[in-house]
């Protein structure tokens, strides 16, 4: 699978299905909630990277926040601390992120 389709599969998982565990490459990670905002966030493998998605916080001020106000469902993925794509209502959006980090097409 292409590192598009894991994050819209990870996506969907999380927060179509509501899992609290997810399922990547054959191995399981769980999902957690962040302390302060209660927002769902899971670290997983995909190949050789270390990804990380949350939840987008509707509480801010972001443009994406006011889709997560409206009811979109809108998951941020980073790699060593830097945003490099977003998933909402199953569309991928990449941040130039995605080619300075070099992650695969």
């Amino acid at each position: 699978m292409t590192l598009e389709g894991t994050l819209v599969d990870v996506w969907r998982q999380v927060l179509v299905d509501d899992r609290s565990e997810v399922e990547v490459g054959g191995a399981r990670y769980r999902v957690g909630r962040t302390r302060s905002a209660g927002l769902r966030v899971v670290s997983f493998r995909f190949e050789a990277w270390l990804l990380e998605g949350i939840e987008q916080n509707p509480q801010t001020s972001s443009r994406w926040a006011k889709l997560a106000q409206a009811g979109k469902r809108v998951m941020q993925f980073s790699a060593t601390h830097r945003y490099f794509a977003n998933v909402c209502e199953g569309a991928v959006l990449r941040y130039p992120a995605w080619k300075a980090l070099s992650l695969p097409d």
